[in-house]
């Protein structure tokens, strides 16, 4: 067990975070465990973020992250964005990643950069030193509205489904094109989310200033 207690708090995030749709669905729905099923086009998610200095954070201290997976057929507390199942949870930090395995999500070691040169932002994704994911964006100097809510994330604890709400605040910036994203190593398993052919957006933001409790209200399913 780890000292930290539930919830944590983090704010003013660096973050891209957006969906598409798989090249495999198929592949995709295999990921799901029985008892949850996949969104109808099976799409998926992915959070690229870095939090650069510990007082960002009540406790988690400085951070990157890379979580991915599929949109799951029920929804967050705003009953329109999908709730969600992480099959792939990348983070540079033993203290975070030993906090969320106690609560069901699959952490493993690796790490993610963000650099925006221009308006050109790349995103890189290791695993255990290997890049994975390149993504490739780009987007705008600005942010004139601020998005708030809640997003629900499912685990699997002793064998039960657990729904945690994650309430969140962030300032998205107002231009954001995602250019290209690159799946690099054809070995590793969550090459099964790789995005189809022309690549196909179905959402997304980039945020110089994100800020969300980790995790929320938790629930057994």
């Amino acid at each position: 067990m780890t000292d930290l207690v539930a919830p944590q708090l983090v704010v003013n995030s660096r973050m891209i975070y957006f969906g598409w749709v798989p090249a495999d669905p198929e592949a995709v729905a295999k990921l799901i465990p029985d008892g949850l099923a996949p969104i109808e086009n099976r799409q998926i998610f992915m959070n690229q973020y870095v939090v650069d200095q510990p007082e960002q954070t009540s406790g988690f201290g400085a951070y990157s992250l890379t979580y991915i997976g599929p949109d799951l057929d029920f929804f967050a507390p705003d009953g329109v964005t999908p709730a969600r199942w992480w099959t792939h949870y990348f983070n540079s930090s033993p203290v975070v990643r030993a906090y969320a395995s106690e609560r069901g999500v699959p952490a493993t070691p690796g790490s993610t950069t963000i650099e925006v040169r221009g308006r050109t932002l790349v995103a890189t994704t290791e695993s255990d030193g290997v890049p994975v994911i390149r993504t490739t964006a780009r987007v705008g100097p600005k942010s004139s509205t601020t998005s708030r809510g809640q997003l629900r994330y499912v685990t699997q604890v002793d064998g039960s489904f657990v729904a945690g709400n994650y309430p969140f605040i962030a300032e998205p910036v107002d231009d954001f094109e995602v250019v290209s994203l690159e799946f690099l190593d054809p070995n590793h398993s969550v090459y099964a989310l790789r995005p189809a052919d022309p690549l196909q957006v179905t959402w997304g933001f980039y945020t110089p200033r994100s800020s969300f409790v980790y995790p929320g209200g938790e629930s057994a399913l």
